[in-house]
């Protein structure tokens, strides 16, 4: 009798699985749904992630955008498809990289930046260098401002870059070969390629639709001279969100633009976000690769419903997410996850942190002596 209990005992109950199996069963992926690992990484980056949102998220962070375009006359100039207008505004807005935003601001006061019709009327000149025959004659220009130096130097006397006074030789570079993309590759109107990218987009069955969104605008941009994914995102989201309420595949596009700056992309790092749910990597273009910063940002964007921040605001947003985060971290915004606050040789001690309990502290140059 003592025996047939013990067996008793020992047997699975009906119905349920024995007790290493449903352990075993609980790290594998059940009807292609996430294991149960990896579901409680993702809800505890959501957890984070929607905390930041809640203490740094721009309700209005459209009507701002709105605004700032109006005063600038972009709606109009997307109706009337004018990409002379269109390119002041991106190119100007592109010259705010590798530099605070007051500097480069206080530069184009002072300086100017490059204007549509002044490139244009250069090229009419039909300057000798046969780099600026076409878009993709351009490639490896090289320009240098400071050094007066470029890849055809016998031609250099009579380059027209040099005749614009912008902050470096990099940006005078940007503003030709964005002039001669949409001259050449965009057939003169920007809009209208704008619309066509976009439109192939939305005609293909895609399952993820945000981030073939993103690569029909950043793939063939981010081949202009000097212009990163992240500085794209950064000029077109506002203007694909807030510069025609006609054009739903521009809003739509503009919601999956994220700008990982180095913001951002040291948030995920030190919060153990990339880590859980990525590749780890360093900043740069793999934060647009397969397991980066812009693929985990858009996961967890999925989860948290943007609406409860403004019901105007579409419920997946990852633009917005990622905006909130870049304030939360930025010093001329909230300033609390950055290298000024956080000695990166340790782990993160700021205990008044509103992440700081989910937050894994990583340090970002661990093994060196911390501050005392």
């Amino acid at each position: 009798m003592a025996e047939q209990e013990r067996r008793q005992r020992r047997a699975p109950i009906a119905g349920r699985a024995p007790m290493a199996a449903t352990r075993a069963s609980a790290t594998r992926p059940v009807g292609g749904r996430t294991s149960m690992p990896r579901r409680r990484k993702l809800e505890r980056a959501i957890r984070l992630v929607d905390r930041i949102c809640r203490v740094a998220g721009s309700p209005n962070l459209i009507k701002e955008a709105r605004r700032h375009l109006a005063r600038r006359g972009m709606p109009l100039a997307i109706r009337r498809h004018d990409s002379a207008v269109l390119f002041d505004w991106l190119v100007e807005a592109f010259s705010f990289r590798g530099i605070a935003n007051s500097v480069a601001d206080s530069y184009i006061r002072q300086h100017g930046s490059a204007r549509w019709q002044d490139i244009a009327a250069q090229l009419a000149k039909r300057p000798s260098c046969p780099k600026l025959t076409s878009y993709w004659h351009f490639e490896g220009c090289g320009y240098r401002k400071a050094a007066h130096w470029c890849a055809e130097p016998s031609h250099f006397s009579a380059c027209p870059l040099p005749t614009h006074d912008l902050r470096n030789g990099g940006l005078n570079q940007t503003a030709y070969s964005f002039f001669l993309f949409i001259r050449d590759v965009a057939d003169g109107d920007l809009v209208a390629w704008l619309d066509e990218r976009l439109a192939i987009v939305d005609r293909s069955p895609l399952n993820d639709r945000n981030a073939q969104l993103r690569t029909a605008l950043l793939h063939p941009l981010g081949q202009v001279c000097g212009v990163s994914n992240k500085v794209v995102s950064m000029a077109l989201s506002p203007l694909l969100l807030a510069g025609d309420r006609r054009r739903p595949l521009w809003i739509e596009a503009g919601t999956a633009l994220i700008a990982v700056d180095t913001l951002v992309h040291n948030f995920l790092y030190r919060t153990g976000i990339i880590r859980r749910l990525g590749t780890p990597h360093p900043y740069g273009v793999r934060c647009y690769s397969a397991g980066g910063c812009a693929e985990i940002l858009d996961r967890i964007a999925g989860h948290i419903d943007a609406r409860r921040f403004n019901p105007a605001f579409p419920a997946n947003f990852p633009r917005f997410v990622q905006h909130a985060i870049w304030r939360f971290c930025a010093e001329e915004e909230l300033d609390e996850c950055n290298g000024h606050q956080i000695d990166d040789r340790a782990r993160c001690d700021r205990r008044d942190c509103p992440a700081y309990r989910l937050c894994d502290r990583v340090p970002l140059k661990p093994g060196k002596e911390a501050k005392l």
